[in-house]
């Protein structure tokens, strides 16, 4: 069985999702976007193996953690989509203008494309391309669970940002109702920032997405 953890970390108070098979400990990060020694001592503290980093998108508060994280434990970094590499290329710049601690740059092991899958052990997720807060963002389905880890896309009565470089506004929307809806209005989703909710609820009462 699969269990999730979820951390705020960094002064955005991001959601950075720890995501371990119960029988062998094997574990995913995904969107570490700092405070890794409180990550780690969590890790520790479950008698967790840390295997894989998963990410979202490119930006800051979400991949700040994951190149100095990979170069710790020797991991590989999975996602986002190319889409983002722009974002990822800029992290140092990024971090200066935050006010974060200098992000370690990196190149993902493995980019991700909607339709691929990212397995921990015997459990496998499904990805989906979500672009317009981003235009390379994905987001980890796990049908096992009901759960989804979206990022930025959606959250409990609002939607991503779009006024970054390359978001847009229509985009967003249409990954919201053509990717995230289909899976379920049961499916429960941790977004990057804030309480979780369900598909259902949002389009139920959230002002930006209610209806469609």
């Amino acid at each position: 069985m699969l269990s999730t953890l979820t951390l705020p970390v960094t002064p955005f108070a991001q959601n950075c999702s720890l995501l371990w098979d119960d029988a062998t400990r094997q574990a995913a990060v995904i969107d570490p976007g700092g405070e890794l020694d409180r990550l780690l001592a969590e890790v520790g503290r479950r008698g967790l193996r840390l295997e894989q980093v998963w990410l979202t998108h490119g930006h800051i508060d979400h991949a700040g953690g994951a190149g100095e994280l990979a170069a710790r434990l020797a991991l590989p970094i999975i996602g986002p989509h190319e889409a983002d590499r722009f974002w990822i290329d800029a992290l140092p710049e990024q971090s200066r203008m935050f006010g974060f601690p200098p992000a370690q740059p990196f190149t993902p092991t493995r980019w991700l494309q909607d339709g691929d899958t990212v397995a921990l052990g015997q459990h496998v997720l499904a990805v989906r391309h979500c672009p317009g807060h981003t235009p390379g963002h994905v987001v980890f389905h796990s049908s096992e669970l009901k759960r989804a880890f979206v990022g930025d896309v959606l959250f409990a009565g609002s939607i991503g940002r779009t006024d970054f470089p390359q978001g847009d506004h229509a985009t967003l929307i249409r990954s919201i109702t053509q990717r995230l809806w289909p899976l379920g209005d049961d499916t429960v989703f941790v977004p990057g920032h804030g309480p979780e909710s369900s598909f259902g609820e949002e389009r139920r009462s959230n002002p930006y997405v209610r209806g469609t």
